[in-house]
């Protein structure tokens, strides 16, 4: 009985410190804890506690607990601030400690630390691959399924649906209710928004700018439903990958008040913003300048940027997204703005975070327009400068961009098909085209029906492309029902509501109710691509060979040693018949083949007919 209780006092301690803001703690007389707990078994036995609490650094630290020394307590500049540097041996057993804080032999302050047993089986953990199909959602924005947590106490903005840049009320929970929507669209895996904690006056729905690294913002629900979300997900067949941010992090954050030293953030004598241009850490010419703006200019006036070259900062972060990956059983990360943060420090990011889990998927976001500088990123050995990033996983924007431009321009040398053409050529400066992930729109750019013209025909060729084409495929809540939106008239607008989400709605996209016939026309061609797609191993993983476009038409095939499937984009606005002697190489031993799309059997390899604006997905076959 007594171990009993000893185990549930063990656990309501690690859901105090779990769920309550660092503020509520300190208003409680308690020293704030970050990781708010640990596991035993890791792969690095170093762990570094950061102690926050009313002159903390001013105390000297006592642990005992078998297996675990406290290698260094460092008081730093500012005393409310105190890091522990603590080794945990292989053998640690589970359990909690308390940890003394002493002044003049006297106990100022104590906290109970618990230690976790690591989960069975958590290092080999698999992440997502080319075989799966990635959905991009904004929690704010998708579905309200616990209305009761749109206001919460002590959160700053409250909901406004009526407000486009305001928080709506989606949650954890709607995307709990509608893990089956996303099973019967296609999907394997759903890449979430940020979630943490964004307790800032306005804006806060969007997720980046961050107020607690170790809280999930209530009015989207507990950590502990976040962990249920990823369970109940993974058990549908579904991963789940998670936002994170690392340049920088919302000014309401208690460290704005309190910096735990004056290099904790990069600090100019007045406000400077970055000037976005990622383009200048590769420049062989790049003013130093430029690049210090570059990386240490803030994102926004609302958004600190932290500065990775600070060894604490560096730690904290490490710690923060391990901490996530083990308490939630992550499949991935997205991290935001991967360029903008120290490029040293996020290579060995990666690597540790490859150390505890070697099958785990880290993703980054290199926002820039052309191949070389987005191929940099993806870990090389063929950078002039040497560097190696570690980064396995990079989103492939020069082909976004030659997917918005393509199927509107007139074809031309290097303009319409050309556009695609020429920018897959150069798939030779990725160390692995098929750890690129290949989308169309995201919660930053324009909708890509709004960008094609509100063009069914344009949208159909797009969505093809992007589920046969090489890479991980990945689309934004929406396309499929034909959401639009463009950038420029606000963020908001290219981040509505997902109909259906929210009691009243007129339109139920979940039950395909209220759509119209057009945008259930678009759901049922973005489903069948899915569906066609998830057991398709020519398309995950097989070679690629294109052919230049002739007369606006471009042909690529997918292959392997056992299946090809042959790609038709045919980017004209007239009818057109295509001769296939050109592509004998790949017609080879093949004598017809069945149309994915239109369920039809080509009986003979000589002339294909290609309606205006039109694709076709041809799986051939052989005698």
């Amino acid at each position: 009985m007594k171990k009993f209780k000893m185990l549930i006092i063990n656990y309501l301690v690690f859901l105090v410190f779990c769920f309550l803001p660092w503020k509520a703690l300190f208003s409680q007389n308690q020293p704030a804890i970050e990781p708010p707990n640990w596991w035993t078994g890791m792969h690095n036995t170093e762990l570094q506690l950061m102690v926050y609490a009313k002159d903390i650094g001013l105390t000297r630290a006592r642990i005992e607990y078998p297996g675990v020394e406290l290698n260094e307590s460092i008081s730093v500049t500012n005393p409310d601030y105190l890091f522990l540097n603590l080794s945990i041996a292989a053998e640690t057993k589970p359990g909690s400690f308390e940890i003394k804080f002493m002044v003049d032999k006297k106990l100022k302050y104590s906290s109970t630390y618990m230690l976790n047993q690591r989960i069975t089986g958590s290092s080999e953990r698999k992440g997502f691959t080319s075989a799966d199909v990635i959905y991009l959602l904004m929690p704010d924005r998708f579905a309200n399924g616990d209305p009761s947590n749109d206001n919460m106490p002590g959160m700053k903005e409250k909901a406004d649906r009526s407000n486009s840049d305001g928080r709506h009320g989606g949650d954890l929970k709607g995307i709990a209710n509608h893990l089956d929507y996303f099973t019967d669209l296609g999907v394997s895996a759903i890449w979430l928004n940020p979630v943490l904690e964004n307790n800032m006056p306005a804006y806060s729905y969007h997720g980046y700018a961050i107020t607690d690294f170790y809280r999930v913002d209530p009015r989207f629900g507990s950590n502990e439903e976040f962990r249920e979300l990823v369970a109940m997900a993974n058990n549908k067949g579904l991963k789940i990958v998670k936002d994170m941010v690392f340049n920088h992090f919302g000014t309401e954050h208690l460290w704005m008040k309190s910096l735990p030293m004056p290099d904790w953030i990069n600090q100019w004598p007045t406000f400077t913003r970055s000037n976005y241009r990622a383009g200048t850490i590769m420049d062989p010419y790049a003013s130093e300048a430029d690049k210090n703006r570059m990386l240490k200019g803030w994102f926004d006036t609302t958004m600190a940027d932290l500065n990775q070259n600070n060894p604490f900062v560096a730690k904290y972060l490490i710690q923060n997204s391990i901490w996530w990956i083990e308490y939630a059983g992550l499949s991935g990360i997205r991290m935001d703005t991967y360029p903008y943060s120290d490029k040293e420090f996020m290579r060995r990011w990666v690597r540790e975070v490859n150390e505890e889990y070697p099958h785990f998927s880290v993703l980054g976001e290199a926002w820039l327009n052309v191949v070389p500088q987005v191929a940099y990123w993806q870990d090389n050995d063929h950078n002039p400068d040497g560097f190696r990033s570690n980064l396995p996983y990079v989103f492939n924007f020069p082909l976004k961009y030659a997917i918005t431009d393509a199927f509107n321009e007139d074809n031309g040398w290097s303009t319409g098909a050309s556009k695609l053409y020429e920018t897959l050529s150069l798939d030779y400066l990725y160390s692995d085209p098929l750890k690129t992930v290949t989308f169309a729109d995201n919660h930053d750019a324009d909708r890509i029906f709004t960008r094609l013209g509100e063009d069914m025909d344009k949208f159909k060729m797009a969505m093809a492309f992007v589920f046969t084409v090489r890479g991980i495929p990945s689309i934004y809540y929406g396309t499929e029902i034909l959401m639009t939106g463009w950038e420029h008239d606000g963020h908001g607008f290219i981040r509505e509501d997902f109909p259906g989400g929210w009691k009243g709605d007129q339109v139920n996209a979940f039950a395909r109710k209220g759509l119209t016939p057009t945008q259930l026309e678009a759901f049922g061609f973005v489903q069948r691509l899915m569906r066609w797609r998830a057991d398709k191993e020519v398309i995950h993983n097989g070679n690629t060979r294109h052919y230049v476009p002739e007369d606006g038409i471009y042909v690529f095939f997918r292959y392997n040693g056992n299946e090809s499937v042959m790609v038709v984009l045919n980017n004209n606005k007239k009818a057109k018949k295509l001769s296939l002697d050109r592509f004998a190489e790949d017609l080879q031993g093949y004598s017809g083949g069945r149309d994915v799309m239109q369920r039809t059997q080509l009986n003979e390899l000589n002339v294909m007919e290609l309606a205006p604006m039109s694709v076709r997905i041809i799986e051939l076959t052989k005698p």
